[in-house]
């Protein structure tokens, strides 16, 4: 991402864990999981100045509450969403590791059960 925008200084720890605690059932698995790639991808130490501009853009993007009424929408609402995720995810793959998969895989057990996910491989 070029420069700063405002989805860059829309993210905030705090404020991504209220929208996805909040939003996770509405958003639908797919959204979440991809969310919580980025935000650990983001806590990566290795991770490259713009790898976390982007990631926090991408995150900021989800957080701010601008097409709040389309979020609602299961499933349609959150397209716009999933595909800034997934463009972020794209861009930063490399930062992507074991650690930043497995802390996912956990947290998504955690709030959706046993059932594994069927996405491609993103690394």
């Amino acid at each position: 991402m070029a420069g700063h925008n405002e989805y860059e200084d829309a993210f905030s720890e705090s404020g991504f864990w209220r929208k996805l605690k909040k939003y996770a059932t509405t958003a639908g698995k797919e959204v979440v999981e991809k969310a919580l790639l980025l935000f650990y991808a983001f806590q990566e130490e290795k991770a490259p100045k713009w790898a976390k501009a982007t990631i926090a853009g991408a995150l900021g993007y989800f957080i701010v509450p601008l097409d709040a009424i389309a979020d609602i929408t299961p499933a349609v609402g959150y397209a716009d969403d999933l595909g800034v995720l997934a463009l972020a995810i794209v861009a930063v793959a490399a930062y992507i590791n074991e650690d930043v998969r497995s802390k996912t895989a956990v947290k998504m057990k955690s709030w959706f059960g046993d059932e594994p996910l069927q996405l491609e491989d993103q690394a």
